[in-house]
Formats: C-alpha cells, sequence, structure tokens
C-alpha cells in the first residue's frame, strides 16, 4: 500500500489514519521501524510538525514507541485507546501565538498596579518548580492567564484557558515527555522574564515581539528533532 499525498488543510489526524492503516495491513509488522520523520514528511508531502503530531498520536494509541536514538518502532496493531477530537499539541501553541501576543500587548496598555507583582509571583512559583526538579505547570499557568484577565475580557479569558489546559491532555503529555527537560523551562523562565520587563514598562510593541519570540521558541522545542538511529541499529531493523 504505497503512500498517499495529504491535502494540507487536513490535520495530524489524516496522517496518522493513514500511518495506522499501513501499520493494520502489515505494511509495516510489529518490532519494524517507521521511515524517519524528514522521510515521513516528505513521502506524504505535508510538514514535520504536522508528522509529529501524527506520531505522538500513534504513540499514545499503543501502535509505535519512539525511541530515543532507535528510531519509531511499531509495538502493535490494534489502538489501545481512543483520542476522539483531541487537538495536536503544536496546533495549540500556534493558536495560542495568534491570540496571547496581542493580549500581551493589551496588558501593556494595563493601569493595573496588581499586574506586574502577580506576574513576577508566577515567574518566581516556576522557578521554585524547576529548582525541585518538577514541572513548573502551575506557575507557566498563572503567568499565562494572568496576562489575559488584564484584557478585561472573559471570553478571551476562557479561551486562553481551554488552550493552556490542554496540556494535560494526552498527546501534549506525551509530547512532553519527550522534550521538556530542566533547561528548556529555563529557557522558557527567561522569556517570560522578557514579557514582563516589557510590560513593566508599558511597552506594548516590545510586549507582543516578546511573547511572539516565547511561544515561537516553545513551538520549535517541541519541534525538534528525534535523534536518528545508528547505523548499527538501522541494519538491524
Amino acid at each position: 500500500m504505497p503512500f498517499q499525498p495529504i491535502e494540507p488543510r487536513r490535520l495530524y489526524r489524516q496522517i496518522a489514519d493513514q500511518l495506522r492503516q499501513l501499520i493494520q495491513s502489515g505494511e509495516f509488522a510489529v518490532g519494524s521501524r517507521l521511515p524517519a520523520e524528514r522521510d515521513l514528511a516528505q513521502k506524504m508531502g505535508v510538514s514535520r510538525p504536522s508528522v509529529r503530531e501524527a506520531l505522538i498520536a500513534l504513540e499514545v494509541q499503543g501502535l509505535i514507541e519512539v525511541r530515543v536514538g532507535s528510531g519509531i518502532v511499531v509495538i502493535g496493531r490494534e489502538p489501545l485507546r481512543r483520542l476522539d477530537n483531541a487537538h495536536g499539541p503544536l496546533e495549540i501553541i500556534r493558536a495560542r501565538q495568534l491570540i496571547e501576543c496581542e493580549l500581551a500587548a493589551v496588558a501593556a496598555r494595563s493601569e493595573d498596579s496588581t499586574l506586574v507583582p502577580d506576574l513576577e509571583e508566577s515567574l518566581r512559583e516556576m522557578e521554585s518548580a524547576i529548582a525541585q526538579r518538577t514541572l513548573p505547570i502551575e506557575g507557566d499557568r498563572n503567568f499565562h492567564l494572568r496576562i489575559a484577565q488584564a484584557s478585561d475580557n472573559s471570553p478571551l479569558l476562557a479561551v486562553v484557558t481551554q488552550l493552556f489546559d490542554e496540556r494535560n491532555g494526552p498527546l501534549f503529555t506525551r509530547l512532553g515527555s519527550h522534550f521538556e527537560r530542566e533547561t528548556t523551562w529555563k529557557q522558557a523562565l527567561a522569556e517570560h522574564r522578557a514579557v514582563v520587563k516589557a510590560i513593566e514598562r508599558h511597552d506594548p510593541q516590545a510586549a507582543r515581539t516578546a511573547m511572539d519570540s516565547h511561544l515561537k521558541h516553545s513551538h520549535e522545542r517541541f519541534s525538534a528533532g528525534w535523534a536518528a538511529p545508528t547505523e548499527t541499529e538501522a541494519q538491524g531493523s
């Protein structure tokens, strides 16, 4: 069964469905390796981030296992769980980027005297969690939601809350397990500080740019390439 081009307007689920069919048809047997992420993107005519989301979905369903340094190994033929309408993690970050950059600019115009102290407290929460080697999700959440609150627009706050809380879903959790480390969280913390400084200066353009940079880097961190299998490992597939 040959690969079929994926129409650009379709989401990661369409890619995952095609890969799942190839696995179930025996094109890729249990124990074999799928082509590398880059090769899959070229064969299917889609972006690597879209393939990344599809592979994470298949991993959550128990069909494949992404083994850093060894490649993408097929471990099952039938899905062990349903994903229903779960959004792709990288798709979520892109959506947040469209919304939260402007919200940062709005926050920079705010005259709320509690805004900057609240944001600085969220940074301290993150810093403390990182020092304890735990995920600083709560401080991260407080940071982004506090900026959204500064807009004084409850529908926008609800949207930002919903998008951020997608982090607790199975796809985002699995993606994070591959890429979130102490170093990446320290980078995110430094990016947050740049946003706070711009808001404190009441500089909307700088705040917008700082938030855009943060979410762009976040997307890049989750899109980083998985280590390729060594020549010996590849020959053993």
